[in-house]
């Protein structure tokens, strides 16, 4: 899954070179954010003032300050649609090389159920959410490492929590205990959903070959043999849709809740009136990027199992392949 991509020397211009330029373009729109996020806090103190003091502030001022967010803007949307597109495209090398790889040995692989479905499907499916949450992983931490030193000196303006009194860098704390406790509720809320996944992908297999025989072969697929396949896909469907039910109530539960919370923290600081329209827009939304990232489990928890769930499938070629390593490879193809 790794091996036949990133340490193949005729994939390293897409896997090394396009993995760097993929983290240096990430890094680049976690900088546009930070000067979005500076932006809020002029605009709105601007706003603030012009609300205060009418005719204080110019319309050609009000301008300016929207046209230095379009220009901010305008690059983030047009660096977001190139490396998006490039992105796809390092996708499909990835499943490329995974795919001639599994191919070569297709003489040990087709015995295992659903080996048609893994070399066709998985491959596409582990190359594409395993480069989405890499990403949104070195996202994560880069936006970590550009705002919390944000939100760090934008708390010294917190004179209190409520209910708990003066804290120095209180809204870092916040953060951090508010998605640790997010992580370990939906980590033990939803345990079980990886295996229900991973059954799910093999009843579907079952289900999908007897389908394709019965194509060619009169005597398969009737309904007796499909009847008891697909009730063995329906019964692990609903197991699953029980199990996602309880997930979701404490998962959206929980990010509601969330959205109040750097708000129920500056309760008092607002009260008291310390601070200006603009010091809250851009304290709030510090507090939200660094939560978020904080939070990475958490708002990928879903992908995480659907990703542990073709792993899984994609492993038992692996070890297939450790136990006949005598197999000799085809010439490459063209990338």
């Amino acid at each position: 899954m790794f091996k036949s991509f990133f340490f193949s020397r005729r994939w390293w211009p897409w896997s090394l070179l396009g993995s760097v330029l993929i983290l240096y373009t990430t890094w680049y729109r976690v900088g546009l954010d930070v000067q979005i996020n500076e932006w809020f806090g002029s605009f709105y103190d601007l706003v603030q003032k012009a609300l205060a003091q009418p005719g204080s502030v110019s319309l050609p001022a009000l301008w300016d300050q929207l046209g230095t967010f379009f220009r901010i803007a305008m690059l983030y949307v047009t660096i977001a649609v190139v490396i998006e597109f490039f992105v796809k495209h390092f996708i499909f090398r990835w499943r490329t090389a995974m795919n001639d790889h599994y191919m070569a040995h297709w003489d040990r692989l087709r015995s295992i159920e659903g080996a048609a479905q893994r070399v066709q499907e998985d491959t596409m499916r582990f190359a594409r959410i395993m480069e989405g949450l890499g990403v949104e992983l070195m996202r994560s931490v880069m936006t970590l490492v550009a705002f919390l030193p944000i939100l760090w000196t934008l708390s010294e303006k917190i004179t209190e929590l409520p209910w708990i009194g003066p804290v120095p860098h209180a809204l870092v704390w916040v953060a951090i205990v508010s998605a640790l406790l997010g992580t370990v509720l939906l980590a033990v809320v939803g345990f079980k959903l990886p295996g229900l996944e991973f059954q799910n992908q093999r009843v579907e297999a079952a289900y999908r070959k007897e389908l394709v025989l019965g194509e060619d072969d009169a005597s398969r697929a009737r309904p007796p043999q499909a009847g008891q396949l697909f009730a063995e896909v329906r019964r692990n469907y609903f197991r699953l849709f029980f199990h996602y039910l309880y997930f979701d109530v404490a998962k959206w539960s929980y990010l509601q809740f969330s959205v109040l919370i750097p708000l129920i923290a500056l309760a008092p600081t607002v009260v008291a009136g310390i601070i200006t329209l603009g010091a809250l827009q851009q304290i709030t939304r510090a507090f939200d990027r660094v939560e978020g990232s904080f939070q990475f489990l958490v708002l990928s928890w879903g992908t995480i199992v659907e990703l542990l769930s073709v792993y899984k499938r994609l492993r038992a070629f692996e070890r297939q392949i450790a136990d006949h390593p005598d197999a000799t490879l085809p010439p490459a193809a063209p990338a």
